[in-house]
């Protein structure tokens, strides 16, 4: 199925214009944010078609891009809306210098470094580094509801947070706002899509569930999150324990829900404890003679290189989803 165009920066602006919804699209800012801005500053349309429906000109598009990036750059929103009104960065202030926003290769301040991704992708950084909760908020749901949970997750939140991460690690402190901003959104929305807990007829828990925990010292959660919201969409009993996991009590959790399957993320090669998957792998319940033990799923690049003989291993949404499907 072919996707729909979408509008970036690079794109030539219609004759007719383009809509407030197309203008958020192209600049990853939400058509909230756009009216509040045309309210407040008067950055908006010179021309409404019927004296009502907005429609954004090459011109006002060209203002509007200025805006994004003065405030993206730190520049307060007054002062980035009589700059771009005036022509451009080169009228602000000399006490305030300002770093207009280059190519995403020069890695300069100001940018994420994307690379080859989805459109989304780059609508969804611009927001971030701004920090328009709304516009991240936004984009996320549209990824989600337009590809699917797991494609909006690969192609658009995984590459996006990377970005983020890449730059926070080669800007000293800077950019941390920006990681703990959007991963949050990211969270909110892996949540929102995530169903109800699966029960059997007459309300009680279904048996057998996957267990979803990170390792002692493991605060990522994020992926796992996303495999628990997979997971319920396909009908699959789940418990989520999330961050750092004591190994005292993930024992205690394996013995007492009986689960089918343990998944167990580490992030880091530190906190990747192959003794620990093992001890989880070997813990049984039930009654003698008719005994058990989970199938352990270890995930995340903490595990690569470590010698998990008898432990599934995959290394994709996609694959842990299959991988967890197929188990009896």
């Amino acid at each position: 199925m072919s996707e729909p165009p979408s509008e970036s920066p690079g794109t030539p602006v219609p004759p007719g214009g383009l809509t407030t919804g197309a203008v958020a699209r192209r600049l990853g800012v939400s058509p909230t944010t756009l009216r509040s801005w045309d309210r407040r500053y008067g950055i908006g349309p010179a021309v409404r078609a019927d004296g009502r429906h907005r429609r954004w000109t090459p011109a006002d598009v060209a203002v509007l891009e200025t805006m994004c990036k003065l405030t993206s750059a730190g520049v307060p929103p007054g002062e980035a809306a009589r700059a771009a009104r005036d022509g451009g960065a080169a009228t602000v202030t000399a006490e305030r210098p300002v770093r207009t926003e280059p190519s995403a290769r020069s890695g300069a301040a100001g940018t994420l470094p994307l690379g080859d991704v989805r459109q989304e992708c780059r609508g969804l950084a611009r927001a971030a580094v701004r920090l328009d909760a709304p516009a991240v908020e936004e984009q996320l749901t549209a990824a989600v509801e337009e590809h699917g949970l797991t494609v909006a997750w690969q192609e658009v939140m995984v590459p996006t947070l990377h970005a983020v991460g890449r730059k926070w690690a080669s800007s000293g402190d800077r950019y941390v706002e920006v990681e703990h901003l959007l991963s949050w959104h990211v969270s909110t929305t892996l949540r929102r899509h995530t169903p109800p807990p699966v029960q059997q007829d007459g309300g009680a828990p279904a048996a057998g569930p996957v267990l979803l925990a990170c390792v002692p010292g493991e605060q990522h959660t994020l992926p796992l999150e996303a495999l628990n919201a997979a997971l319920g969409q396909r009908g699959t009993a789940t418990r989520m324990f999330g961050a750092a996991v004591p190994a005292e009590a993930l024992t205690a959790a394996v013995r007492r829900l009986g689960p089918a399957a343990v998944v167990l993320w580490a992030q880091a090669r530190s906190s990747a404890s192959v003794p620990l998957a093992r001890h989880v792998a070997g813990t049984r319940w039930g009654v003698k003679g008719a005994r058990r033990q989970p199938a352990v799923v270890l995930a995340g690049p903490g595990w690569a290189g470590r010698s998990t003989r008898g432990m599934l291993r995959p290394t994709s949404l996609p694959e842990a989803l299959d991988t967890l499907s197929a188990l009896p």
